[in-house]
């Protein structure tokens, strides 16, 4: 599927700003899952530092403001071909070692809940535990917006029984590493049906199977991804791989705006 992909984020402000940096992850690198055919960054209000690659693999770009500009736009485009290879991605690659990948964070460290939803996952092989890992997931965390935030930790999503895909790739990701597979956080896009207008990325989870490498988790549509899906960045949770992220300095009130198409 060829896909179309057009990404606005702008920052304004009621005044200037005495420092801002901001770290974008905004870069689809080609892999088994997809190929880059054109991708473009533009940046207006801001000065590009450094670019460079994390120890995750993501392509990243370091913004910095001082004093007069009371706006901040970013605009990522471009086009991407992507296959259909039910989520496997293929071996580990990267300077991250694979065991990082077990170890628990602030957002996915595992508790009761988790325990919980891990002693209901049925026996079977790899994929099928973690199939119906995900199948549990979804149904023990309900879709809705607004119910969480970006501070949300697993446990407080399972306690909720409810949150976003941010919220079910945490989950997902806790019970996975307590079952003894690495696992990790992916943000990226994804080519909805018949909506080509979106107002934020998508998430969803990595586990990784011996002998068959990384393979993708989307517990919120309950599917491994597809053709439909470009992936943008990952890490061990969404701190490591959110698209957008900054600092600032200032008694500036900050107003944000973003603009999503992912289209054929």
């Amino acid at each position: 599927m060829l896909l179309r992909i057009t990404h606005s984020t702008e920052y304004r402000y009621d005044a200037p700003l005495t420092y801002s940096l901001q770290r974008l992850r905004l870069v689809p690198r080609s892999s088994a899952l997809q190929t880059v055919i054109d991708w473009n960054i533009s940046i207006d209000g801001a000065r590009v530092e450094v670019t460079y690659d994390d120890s995750f693999g993501n392509t990243t770009w370091l913004l910095s403001v001082d004093g007069e500009p009371h706006s901040i736009a970013i605009h990522a485009s471009g086009t991407v071909e992507t296959i259909d290879n039910h989520g496997m991605l293929g071996n580990h690659r990267g300077l991250a070692p694979l065991w990082l990948f077990r170890q628990p964070t602030d957002l996915s460290r595992p508790g009761p809940a988790t325990e919980a939803v891990v002693g209901l996952v049925s026996a079977g092989n790899d994929l099928q535990r973690l199939h119906e890992l995900m199948r549990l997931v979804r149904e023990r965390v309900a879709y809705t917006i607004g119910a969480t935030d970006a501070v949300t930790t697993a446990e407080e999503a399972l306690a909720k029984g409810q949150g976003v895909c941010q919220d079910h790739s945490h989950v997902f990701i806790a019970a996975a590493r307590l079952m003894g597979f690495p696992a990790r956080y992916v943000s990226g896009y994804l080519n909805l049906d018949a909506i080509d207008a979106q107002t934020a990325t998508h998430a969803w989870a990595e586990a990784h199977v011996e002998g068959l490498g990384w393979i993708g988790f989307d517990c919120s549509n309950g599917i491994s991804p597809d053709e439909r899906y470009v992936r943008i960045a990952c890490g061990r949770d969404y701190r490591d791989a959110m698209p957008v992220m900054g600092i600032r300095l200032g008694e500036a009130e900050e107003h944000l705006a973003v603009r999503l198409t992912v289209e054929q």
